[in-house]
């Protein structure tokens, strides 16, 4: 207990001013430690350890949860054992608590429900806009407030002794010009007495007016605010008097940012207006989220509170987390503080003074903070969890995104399982934002069904949902949209998703490509292995074999005719389809003869640069088979047990596995799994274990091997089954003087004692074709 407190100052101050972090968990025994990247390098921040009786009560208390998430995934169990259906796996994953968890929250329909009618707004209000500097921004500031408060309105303005000569003669002459308009009230600071003292002399000259009762709004001189502002602003005060604060979505406020929360973006000229219209159409009542602070560049304050808490505290010197404290106090009186979507204001951001001060006045306030509300910093990183605005957040962040790029966006349609088509996802979403486009990706295999993901420079903006029709709402404003199918292996309902493609192409002039990155679109047995396990070539479309008939919760099962057709016809439509192999290019115009003039074969570029190794391999010393990268199933899980079984009688070789083995099997000794490794540590690898050779095991005729190109790349040996892109390239490599060769399956199974004899009976003349 002694220990967080002492360290809950010190990490939200870095955390504050930290452009990234990092979180170093050892593999060996030694502290846990999170670096924070900050203007000046690194910040090292050691956390404190857990005692182990309290590890393992934690332990002990998770079984009863884990063992109910058990029982309720037999289902998904049987499926997975009869159909080795991988949504059902993810869906077991997620039960257990054993899949990645996304930072993706709940998306909700209620957004987009017809908002119901709204009175009109009654107030009048008090607009208390404090100044120092920002020339060059006042014009605009002080225009629009004069041209879109649509409530009758009474101007306080304190011009804080500015440091630039033209501010002052600027607000007298303004004022004199617009002193008709509505009453407009300039008080000049005889010294700069910071941004906190000046409000606090306009919250006194707001409440000197003891007879009204309008609501007072705290607007800052670099916060553009559009039409018809003022009354969606403080709409929420006069429904609700427990109402403290309702502070608006912005390019830059915090946790009610827009497109990325916590991170701020630069708007061009009539943007913030374009997403404001957007904001509009919001329903009202499931745009407002209640916040743990309102946040001061545009914040609409309840007079009633006002009164209680008439001033912001001047312990926070000349700015920053005033607004906070404030909230914090009036919450204790029973006020509640708003975010709402339907409003949305420009703010320029640090209009008054620079990033750097900024950057240390928010890591001494947030000390102050910490120290008088120990539980806040616990509810803002609860709110950046759960995101409660992610709907709105998500459809303002896409509305921006297409308005930038011309109505013209890619939308990706990927599984969330990782492995070769997620390298190759991440390259083009990197290739988009290095042009400066934004891209979406919508996600399957997890539960709910749908994951939407706008990447940008800016970060991730993201969440799930159930239905694809609030997808559709949300992606409204791409109006020219590149399909691009990466992958949908593991969808719950994958024989829909060709219809579903089209349909969010639309007609109005998008693109469809598809990208073949496993034979989802040839059978629901993506690998195009039969029920047994075993390949042998592409089954026909009138197959009885389980494997190739799509197998759904309570319905019927899609037999594999039906589904060629439902995927045939995608194919069919597609603008360019992208295969990564000949092998693929072979097999799928054998599935599909009417789409070869549309197929394009793009072998991948390689993840890394791996450098040759030198190899001592005399041929007297014991061998040593190295197996590059992640085993499971289809990778040749179950021909390693068999090899690793007949070496540990026989002891002719060593088996290393350089990368993971599916915890469902399990090597026998002395067969090692060395784990997770980066491209780099590969000849390092190769020396720790004195690895001679490599075997590709996998039993799939695989579309692309990265393992095959980066195990060639080290110069050593290569040996693959003779089915896939790993044969293609073993081939062209030994055709070119490469070592290594191809060795058969028979009936589509692997013989293991052959196997060895094939690898190790060619070690001194290295090759077999």
């Amino acid at each position: 207990g002694a220990m967080r407190q002492e360290t809950r100052p010190e990490l939200s101050a870095t955390a504050l001013q930290a452009r990234d972090f990092e979180f170093d968990l050892p593999f060996a025994s030694g502290p846990v430690r999170l670096d924070f990247a900050v203007e000046d390098g690194w910040k090292q921040v050691q956390l404190p350890g857990v005692p182990k009786w309290r590890a393992q009560l934690a332990k002990f208390l998770l079984w009863p949860r884990f063992s109910l998430a058990l029982l309720r995934s037999v289902p998904a169990f049987w499926r997975w054992y009869a159909y080795r259906d991988f949504g059902a796996r993810e869906t077991i994953k997620q039960a257990l608590g054993l899949a990645a968890q996304a930072p993706a929250q709940p998306l909700s329909a209620e957004l987009f429900a017809p908002a119901p009618p709204v009175g009109p707004v009654a107030a009048s209000v008090t607009i208390l806009l404090p100044v120092f500097n920002a020339f060059d921004l006042l014009e605009e500031t002080l225009s629009r407030v004069l041209k879109h408060t649509d409530l009758p309105w009474r101007l306080i303005l304190i011009e804080d002794g500015s440091s630039d000569p033209r501010v002052r003669p600027f607000l007298r002459d303004w004022v004199d010009r617009h002193k008709d308009s509505a009453r407009i009230d300039l008080v000049e600071n005889e010294s700069n007495l910071g941004f906190i003292a000046s409000v606090n002399k306009g919250f006194a000259l707001a409440l000197a007016v003891r007879a009204a009762d309008d609501p007072v709004i705290l607007l800052n001189s670099d916060a553009f605010v559009p039409q018809g502002w003022a009354s969606r602003l403080v709409q929420p005060i006069q429904e609700d008097p427990a109402v403290a604060s309702v502070t608006p979505m912005s390019n830059d406020a915090e946790i009610l940012s827009v497109p990325v929360l916590c991170r701020n973006e630069a708007l061009d000229t009539g943007e913030a207006d374009r997403l404001d219209a957007r904001s509009q159409l919001f329903n009202p009542n499931a745009a407002q989220v209640e916040i743990p602070t309102g946040v001061g560049f545009c914040m609409a304050i309840n007079r009633k509170f006002l009164n209680q808490v008439p001033e912001f505290d001047t312990t926070f010197g000349r700015g920053y987390g005033e607004e906070t404290d404030w909230c914090q106090k009036t919450r204790a009186l029973g006020g509640r503080h708003l975010g709402v979507a339907t409003l949305f204001v420009e703010h320029r951001g640090a209009g008054s003074f620079g990033s750097v001060e900024k950057s240390q006045r928010m890591v001494d306030s947030a000390a102050v903070i910490a120290g008088r509300y120990p539980a806040y910093d616990t509810e803002v990183q609860d709110f950046v969890r759960r995101d409660p605005m992610v709907t709105a957040r998500l459809a303002l962040a896409i509305t921006l995104a297409a308005d930038r790029q011309g109505g013209r966006m890619s939308i990706y349609l990927a599984h969330a399982m990782g492995g070769g088509a997620e390298k190759y996802l991440e390259r083009r979403i990197a290739q988009d934002t290095a042009a400066g486009r934004q891209a979406l990706v919508l996600r399957v295999g997890q539960n709910p069904r749908w994951r939407l993901e706008l990447h940008g420079a800016s970060g991730i903006t993201q969440g799930v949902c159930k239905d694809i029709e609030l997808v559709e709402r949300l992606i409204e404003p791409v109006l020219h949209r590149d399909i691009v199918y990466n992958c949908g292996v593991g969808d719950q309902n994958a024989e829909e998703l060709p219809e579903l493609l089209a349909r969010l192409k639309g007609g109005t002039g998008g693109r469809l490509e598809v990208l073949i990155h496993d034979y989802l679109p040839l059978s629901p047995s993506y690998t195009l292995l039969d029920a047994d396990g075993c390949f042998r070539g592409l089954p026909d479309a009138d197959s009885k074999d389980t494997a190739h008939q799509f197998h759904r919760p309570g319905s019927e099962p899609v037999s594999l005719s039906d589904w060629r057709v439902a995927w045939g016809n995608l194919l069919a439509t597609a603008d360019e389809i992208t295969v990564f192999s000949e092998d693929s290019r072979a097999l799928l115009t054998q599935a599909y003869p009417d789409a070869a003039a549309a197929i394009h074969c793009r072998p991948h570029l390689p993840l890394a640069d791996i450098p040759k190794v030198s190899t001592a391999d005399s041929g007297t010393s014991r061998p040593v088979i190295g197996v590059l990268g992640n085993v499971g199933y289809q990778k040749g899980a179950s021909v390693l047990i068999d090899l690793s079984r007949l070496l540990a009688k026989d002891r002719r070789a060593n088996l290393v596995i350089v990368g993971n083995l599916d915890p469902g099997y399990q090597l026998h000794k002395p067969a090692i799994v060395h784990g997770s490794y980066r491209h780099g540590d590969i000849p390092a690898l190769v020396a720790r274990y004195a690895i001679t050779c490599w075997l590709i095991p996998s039993i799939w005729p695989e579309t692309y091997s990265f393992a095959t190109r980066e195990a060639q790349a080290t110069g050593l040996p290569v040996w693959s089954f003779d089915l896939g892109a790993q044969a293609e390239a073993v081939r062209a490599s030994v055709a070119a003087g490469g070592h290594g060769g191809v060795i058969p399956l028979i009936d589509g199974k692997a013989d293991p004692a052959g196997v060895l004899e094939t690898v190790l009976g060619n070690r001194k003349n290295g090759s077999r074709s």
